[in-house]
């Protein structure tokens, strides 16, 4: 198979799917030129629990994407997500040297607003500029060639456990690939997903996936606050199964095919064959009953989205609304949900500004993977394209976890 040096991969190693999004810079804009997708058998909560499971979908969808592709694939961009995921905001202050705002002054302020205590087990994933100010002057969003004596950044901060982290590479690398760099996944799907002017306005992007929703908030062109909640579309599935008695693999094929958010949409007389589990002979369900179980469910959800961008302080601040995004999203009935609980404005997210494979990626299910690979792409172009070093990075775990044993022992 053909090796290409100029192609990006974007990896989505999810709780319910591994996706891998292929693609190049062309004189048209990136275009995608292979997807590869693949149940996810190794993950909870986006988490990996069972390395050979994880390792095994990884492969099985770098092996979609290469025959679609037509390359060989060496190096991903993965995604990362999961409960163990923190975000902050924070603040540093420095002297301009020369009177003037320099590279290094604000490579410097940046350095200083990421000094903030963290716990051995944790590393930081991504430092984001929001804004800088000039000798009290805010709102500077390019603060290069300025006057002034004190420059001042205000920055989000995103940790994650390092020992997560670490599981993903080690999948990755058990099959033979390199992970050029870890991205936040509501980062990635918002990148793919929302346009300048929402993140400028006030926009709140909203992942729901199969065992995380993550929460991503811009205003001002920036990232003001980033969560992940341990809940999403298995939690239906899983209400499905306990409500019908039936296996979670039926439970997940009757929520895809049948299932819808309103109650009341559904058609009482339309029976749906419901399989039991232990060898007992399958039954008949109403499928209004179906859609009975998922609405409380999704309800709750929403609510707790909705608790998150309050506690976040921009719930004002919102003017483009909420863009939903996600496998979970394709549910019949789910955006007029949240534009009654949320009471504003939602619309669902697919990738846009992309050339190529469109009609494939154009779904909710391809956000993530398709950031990750604008990720990728905008890396490369910067000059900014590196290879993360995993032998580094598991010395930095060792002695982490050396110092902390040298602490209380």
């Amino acid at each position: 198979m053909a090796k290409k040096t100029n192609v990006v991969v974007g990896l989505d190693v999810g709780t319910h799917k591994v996706c891998a999004v292929v693609g190049e810079q062309t004189d048209q804009g990136p275009e995608v030129v292979g997807v590869g997708i693949h149940p996810s058998r190794g993950l909870r909560k986006g988490v990996v629990i069972n390395i050979e499971a994880t390792m095994e979908s990884i492969k099985k969808a770098v092996e979609e994407a290469e025959l679609m592709a037509g390359c060989e694939i060496n190096t991903v961009f993965a995604g990362i997500a999961g409960s163990h995921i923190e975000g902050f905001n924070s603040q540093g202050v420095v002297a301009v040297k020369n009177k003037e705002v320099t590279d290094d002054d604000v490579e410097r302020v940046i350095d200083a607003a990421k000094a903030v205590p963290i716990s051995l087990d944790r590393e930081v994933l991504h430092v984001l500029p929001q804004e800088f100010a000039i000798d009290g002057q805010r709102g500077i969003q390019e603060p290069r060639g300025m006057s002034g004596v004190r420059l001042e950044a205000s920055v989000h901060i995103v940790t994650g456990a390092v020992a997560a982290a670490q599981n993903i590479v080690k999948c990755c690398n058990r099959t033979g690939l390199n992970v050029a760099d870890f991205v936040l996944e509501p980062l990635a799907s918002a990148d793919a997903t929302l346009t300048q002017e929402e993140k400028e306005l006030g926009v709140a992007l909203v992942d729901m996936g199969g065992g995380t929703t993550d929460i991503a908030l811009y205003q001002g062109g920036s990232v003001k606050h980033t969560a992940v909640l341990g809940v999403g579309g298995n939690h239906l599935t899983g209400d499905i199964a306990a409500g019908l008695h039936a296996p979670m693999a039926a439970a997940e094929q009757l929520k895809q095919r049948y299932g819808c958010v309103e109650a009341e949409a559904a058609h009482r007389t339309q029976m749906l064959e419901v399989p039991s589990v232990g060898g007992r002979s399958p039954r008949s369900v109403s499928r209004q009953i179906l859609c009975e179980i998922i609405e409380p469910r999704l309800e709750e959800v929403f609510q707790l989205v909705r608790r998150e961008i309050g506690r976040s302080g921009y719930e004002d601040h919102l003017v483009s609304g909420i863009v939903m995004t996600g496998g979970s999203t394709l549910l019949p009935g789910m955006i007029e949900m949240a534009e009654r609980i949320f009471n504003v404005p939602v619309r669902q997210g697919v990738a846009a500004n992309v050339t190529g494979l469109v009609d494939v990626v154009s779904s909710p299910v391809y956000a993530t993977g398709t950031g990750l690979l604008l990720y990728g792409l905008g890396k490369q172009e910067g000059n900014h394209f590196r290879f993360r070093d995993n032998d580094h990075l598991l010395f930095k775990v060792r002695g982490r976890m050396t110092e902390w044993l040298r602490e209380f022992f």
